[in-house]
C-alpha cells in the first residue's frame, strides 16, 4: 500500500523570509555596517567642502563628479559584473573604495586635502561605484532561492535605511569628539569589514547560480552592445524604464516639492519640514516591509502604485494645512517604497543571470539621467506653477501616461492577428469549378 504524499508546505509570505538563509542574515549585517560608514561620511562630506573651499557651487560641482561616471561608464561596469566572479568583484571593489577612504581620511588628518584631491577622489569613487553597486546588489539576491528575491530586496532598503539613520546620527558624535578625518577612517573600516565578510557567503539551495564562461569570451563592446540590446527588446523593461523616469522626473523629489510646499504656501518652518522628512522616512520603512511580502512583482503592480501615488501627490498639493499633509505624506512614502521594490525584483530576476549586471548597467545610465534631470525640470516647473501646481501637474502627468500606456498596451493585446499573406481569404459560399 503506497503512502500519501506529504502536504506540500504552505509558502511564506513572511518579509523576513530571506533572512531563514545564514549567508544572507551576514551580508544584511556587513551591509548594515557599510551603509552607516557610507553616510557618515556622507553626513559632513558637502561640511568638508564648504569647509575646504566656502563655495555651494564646489558643493555641487563634487557631487555631479561623482555621479558622472554612473552615466557613462555604467554599462561598462555592468558588463564586468557579469564577466567576471560576483563575489571576487564585490570584495575587489569593496577594498577599493575602503582604500579611498583611508586616503581621504588620511589627507583631512594632515590637512592636506584641497579641491583637485578632493575631485578626483570623487571621480575615482563614482567610477568604482558603476562596478560595485550591480555586483553587490546581485551577490545579495544570489544567496537566496528566486522566490526570495523580493524579500533580500526589501531587506537590503530596510538595512539601506537603519544604516542612513545610525550613520547620520554616529556623525555627529564622531566628528564633535574625533574630527571629521574619523568618519572617513570609520567609513573605510566598514568597507574592509564587508570584504571580510564576502569569502564566507554560501547561496542556498535554489539560489541562481552565476556562469563565467571559460575560455573564449566576446569582447567588451560586444558585451555590452547584448546588454543595450536585451534592454531595448524587451517591452517589460522598457515600460518600467518609462514608468519610472516619468515618476522620478514629475514626482518623488520631495525633498524639494515639499520643502517649498511646507516653508511656503502652509508657512512652516525647518522644524515644520523635519516632521514631514520623518514621516516620509517612516513611510519608507513601512513600504520596504510590505515590498519584501511580494512573490512576484510584476511592471503592472509597479505602474499601479506609481499611478497611485501620483494621485496622492494631486491630493497633498491641495492641502489646506500641515496637519492634512502629514496625513497624506504616509501613504504617499509607503506605495513610493512598495513600488520601488518591486520595479527593482523585475529588473533584477526578470533577465536570465548571465545578462544582468548589463542590465543593472543600463539601468543605473538611465537612472543617473533622472536624478540629473529631473529636479532642475521639476524645479522650473515650480517656478511656473508654484509648488502647490508642481505637485498637482506631475500627479496628473504621472497619471496619464500611466494610464495612456496601459490602454495602448490592452489595445496591443487584444488586436486580432492579420492573416498570413500567403493566404487568400476564401468566401463562405462559393461555386464550384
Amino acid at each position: 500500500m503506497s503512502s500519501s504524499p506529504t502536504p506540500a508546505q504552505p509558502v511564506s509570505r513572511s518579509p523576513w523570509r530571506s533572512l531563514r538563509h545564514r549567508s544572507m542574515r551576514w551580508w544584511s549585517v556587513a551591509n548594515f555596517v557599510s551603509n552607516a560608514g557610507t553616510w557618515m561620511q556622507l553626513t559632513v562630506q558637502n561640511l568638508l567642502v564648504l569647509q575646504i573651499t566656502g563655495s555651494a557651487a564646489a558643493t555641487g560641482l563634487s557631487m555631479s563628479v561623482q555621479a558622472a561616471p554612473a552615466l557613462l561608464m555604467s554599462v561598462l561596469g555592468g558588463a564586468a559584473v557579469d564577466r567576471w566572479p560576483r563575489k571576487l568583484t564585490a570584495a575587489v571593489s569593496q577594498a577599493m573604495l575602503s582604500a579611498i577612504a583611508f586616503t581621504t581620511a588620511f589627507l583631512v588628518a594632515l590637512d592636506r586635502l584641497d579641491l583637485t584631491s578632493l575631485m578626483v577622489l570623487a571621480a575615482v569613487t563614482g567610477m568604482i561605484a558603476t562596478v560595485d553597486n550591480p555586483a553587490c546588489a546581485l551577490l545579495g539576491n544570489d544567496l537566496v532561492p528566486a522566490e526570495d528575491v523580493p524579500s533580500a530586496i526589501g531587506v537590503g532598503a530596510l538595512v539601506f535605511n537603519a544604516g542612513r539613520l545610525a550613520g547620520a546620527a554616529l556623525a555627529g558624535v564622531t566628528v564633535g569628539f574625533l574630527g571629521t578625518a574619523a568618519a572617513y577612517f570609520a567609513n573605510g573600516f566598514s568597507f574592509l569589514f564587508v570584504t571580510a565578510v564576502i569569502p564566507f557567503l554560501r547561496p542556498a539551495a535554489g539560489a541562481v547560480r552565476q556562469v563565467v564562461e571559460k575560455g573564449k569570451r566576446p569582447q567588451a563592446a560586444m558585451s555590452v552592445r547584448e546588454g543595450l540590446a536585451f534592454f531595448a527588446r524587451r517591452p517589460r523593461l522598457m515600460a518600467l524604464a518609462g514608468v519610472t523616469g516619468i515618476s522620478a522626473v514629475f514626482g518623488r523629489n520631495y525633498g524639494l516639492t515639499l520643502a517649498v510646499l511646507v516653508t511656503g504656501p502652509l508657512a512652516g518652518g525647518a522644524g515644520a519640514f523635519g516632521t514631514v522628512s520623518t514621516v516620509l522616512a517612516v513611510g519608507g520603512i513601512l513600504g520596504a516591509v510590505l515590498g519584501a511580502r511580494l512573490r512576484r512583482p510584476s511592471v503592472r503592480l509597479v505602474g499601479a502604485l506609481a499611478a497611485t501615488g501620483a494621485l496622492l501627490q494631486v491630493v497633498a498639493g491641495t492641502s489646506p494645512s500641515l496637519a492634512v499633509l502629514l496625513v497624506l505624506v504616509l501613504p504617499m512614502a509607503v506605495v513610493e517604497s512598495v513600488s520601488d521594490t518591486a520595479g527593482t525584483a523585475v529588473l533584477q530576476t526578470d533577465p536570465p543571470a548571465h545578462l544582468r549586471g548589463r542590465v543593472l548597467g543600463v539601468w543605473g545610465s538611465v537612472g543617473t539621467v533622472w536624478s540629473l534631470g529631473g529636479p532642475p525640470a521639476l524645479g522650473l516647473l515650480m517656478e511656473l506653477a508654484g509648488p502647490r501646481g508642481a505637485l498637482i501637474t506631475g500627479g496628473l502627468v504621472i497619471a496619464a501616461s500611466i494610464a495612456t500606456g496601459h490602454l495602448l498596451h490592452t489595445r496591443r493585446s487584444t488586436a486580432p492577428l492579420p492573416l498570413p499573406t500567403s493566404i487568400t481569404p476564401r468566401p463562405a459560399l462559393e461555386t464550384a469549378a
